[in-house]
């Protein structure tokens, strides 16, 4: 008796509810398959699409059952979700390097979607290895904190901050070179006396 082995590609690709075998006079022939279901690989993911087609549906139709109140606070989250989110892009933009990652805080919608409702771009306030650095730092610093249209009173605190740091960096760089003048006078007097020293002096007989 001959056999043919047929594989398990084969036996799917014919059909879900189909299974191949021989049947006594060693002819292929195909019967239904109860358990096919479940071992079909493309059955699983044909139910998937199924229920995320039926998901989506099922938010539309929720979507075109708002309510007028419903609809105007879905706008005013629309606009709100822009308005944080250029907020924070500005911040980031102009703090360059200086600035970390946006993270946002969300408040779901009677859509059922999630709107960013606020949000915060971290900032680093180091200073720089010379005054002239520092100034430079606390400049962008400032930049950043004020870079969006309407400042936060968190905004307006770290630019503060940064003026502070300016400030201080200023009076550094100020006694510095204060003391590179003073430093230089005392060296130049110090020459001064020391070739007068070294001058010859005349002997009379």
């Amino acid at each position: 008796m001959n056999i043919m082995n047929v594989g398990l590609n084969t036996l799917y690709d014919i059909g879900s509810n189909y299974a191949v075998k021989l049947n006594e006079k060693e002819m292929l022939v195909y019967e239904k398959d109860e358990t096919g279901k479940s071992k079909n690989p493309h059955a699983k993911k044909l139910k998937e699409d199924e229920e995320k087609k039926a998901e989506e549906t099922s938010k539309e139709s929720t979507s075109e059952e708002l309510s007028p109140d419903e609809e105007r606070l879905v706008k005013e989250l629309q606009a709100r979700d822009s308005e944080v989110k250029a907020h924070e892009a500005a911040h980031q933009a102009a703090g360059g390097g200086m600035t970390g990652a946006a993270s946002y805080t969300y408040q779901q919608g009677p859509d059922g979607k999630m709107y960013a409702i606020g949000g915060e771009v971290s900032i680093s306030m180091s200073s720089g290895s010379t005054p002239q650095e520092t100034i430079a730092n606390a400049r962008q610093i400032a930049a950043a904190a004020m870079a969006a249209g309407d400042p936060s009173p968190q905004d307006y605190a770290v630019a503060s901050s940064a003026r502070v740091m300016e400030m201080k960096a200023q009076q550094q760089l100020s006694k510095q070179q204060q003391e590179e003048v003073l430093g230089k006078e005392a060296y130049d007097s110090q020459n001064k006396n020391s070739v007068n020293d070294n001058q010859p002096l005349d002997i009379s007989a």
